[in-house]
């Protein structure tokens, strides 16, 4: 069978379906959502597998989406239309295995079996077996700055069906929507799309492959890779002549402001920091500024203003307290845990405090919770602020960590000592 047929198979469309609705996401720029997209397919499907074969099929231009990065630039993604996602997809499935075969030992992500968690470990190996110079190299834009004729060129190096090849160039090519208007996109591969993880994976396996016949220690994941070595005078010779691959052999661009020569306790690798321990041992933590965004973000959910209910923030802390402990499990973290949950009942105690509003339900609060009569009409008549009245004794022993803990909050040092690795 051909390759864009095995593409187009019934199995393969389904199960590509099925990943896009349980994917869910928002819809492209006809407006058609995940929940509409059965009976689109439905109807279109005879019509949209015809174009493909014939070559007269147009994806439509992805819808533009800014979300704000760390150092207060905009991150630009580009959301396909749910039967593009679906199109897209269904390539990656069928691409997925060949390329598989390929692809590095050291490559981790948007790949089959692997993760942010192995890449961090293997990096950990390298420093501790004495290669703990990094190049650090921040590729520029790398979604946005592709060169799509030379990204095409290898994949033809694998890929000999030219309706496919064909397939994926118009999925590059499919332009983006901004502010109503339609741009071309004769660069990148936008990212957002189904179909982009492959992609880049596939270019800079090219960087990979140049890595491993030099025999040099390296990691990565997508775009973000470090490279080990043993002296700063060996890591200055592999920034310059790496750079200068990238840049004219992958016609890619490289941030040079970002990119540095430094010892593991100077990089934020996937939201992790690194140091060493009393046994020498290089071990990893959260960088500091993934326990600030952390912090910030429960700090946002216990705005005393927003009107939620008790019940709903503890709600949304348990599941940002899950999420973000189980992605760090495996760092050394524990004094952290406990300050950041000491911080966290903090804000809810200050929440729960203004829950009850005015001074007659704060005392009947109170009392109920076991507070004596004089005690409970003082502190629900003082006129100290919140922060205050929720780091006073009184509130700590009407709202106790053990009432919390039985209103079903997730205290982040006890989740952590589960989870840990």
């Amino acid at each position: 069978m051909e390759l864009l047929e095995k593409i187009l198979s019934r199995d393969n469309l389904n199960k590509a379906y099925k990943q896009v609705y349980r994917n869910k996401g928002a819809s492209g720029v006809d407006g058609v959502t995940v929940e509409e997209l059965s009976p689109y397919i439905k109807e279109h499907k005879e019509e949209i597998l015809w174009q493909i074969r014939n070559r007269k099929y147009k994806p439509q231009p992805v819808r533009r989406v800014e979300i704000p990065k760390e150092n207060g630039k905009m991150r630009k993604l580009g959301i396909p239309s749910v039967i593009d996602r679906v199109l897209q997809q269904a390539i990656v499935q069928v691409l997925t295995p060949i390329y598989e075969e390929q692809f590095s030992n050291s490559s981790y992500g948007f790949r089959p079996k692997r993760s942010c968690e192995m890449a961090v470990i293997k990096a950990l190996e390298c420093f501790n077996d004495g290669y703990d110079y990094i190049v650090d190299i921040d590729l520029e834009s790398f979604f946005d700055e592709v060169n799509q004729d030379k990204l095409m060129a290898i994949v033809h190096r694998t890929i000999k069906d030219n309706d496919v090849i064909s397939l994926i160039r118009k999925f590059l090519q499919s332009g983006v929507m901004e502010k109503g208007v339609v741009v071309e996109t004769n660069k990148g591969t936008p990212q957002g799309g189904n179909l982009s993880p492959l992609l880049s994976n596939i270019m800079l396996n090219e960087l990979d492959k140049e890595l491993e016949k030099r025999g040099l220690n390296f990691v990565r994941y997508a775009d973000d890779c470090l490279i080990m070595v043993k002296s700063e005078k060996a890591a200055n010779r592999v920034m310059e002549s790496i750079t200068t691959f990238i840049t004219k052999k992958l016609g890619l661009k490289v941030n040079v402001e970002k990119s540095k020569v430094a010892r593991p306790r100077q990089i934020k690798y996937l939201g992790f920091g690194f140091y060493k321990n009393n046994k020498g041992i290089w071990r990893p933590k959260p960088h500091i500024k993934s326990v600030k965004k952390f912090v910030n973000k429960l700090k946002e959910i216990t705005d005393r203003s927003d009107g939620k209910s008790i019940d709903y923030k503890i709600e949304r802390l348990n599941q940002v307290t899950r999420g973000w402990i189980n992605y760090f499990k495996i760092a050394d973290m524990k004094n952290t845990m406990k300050e950041v949950g000491e911080h966290l009942r903090h804000r809810l105690r200050m929440c729960i405090w203004k829950y009850w509003k005015i001074p007659r339900a704060k005392y009947k609060a109170l009392r109920k919770l076991g507070i004596k009569e004089e005690t409970a009409y003082m502190v629900a008549n003082t006129r100290r602020g919140y922060y205050f009245v929720a780091s006073t004794v009184v509130l700590h022993m009407a709202i106790s960590n053990n009432r919390l803990k039985q209103k079903g909050l997730v205290f982040p040092l006890e989740y952590y000592s589960k989870v840990h690795i």
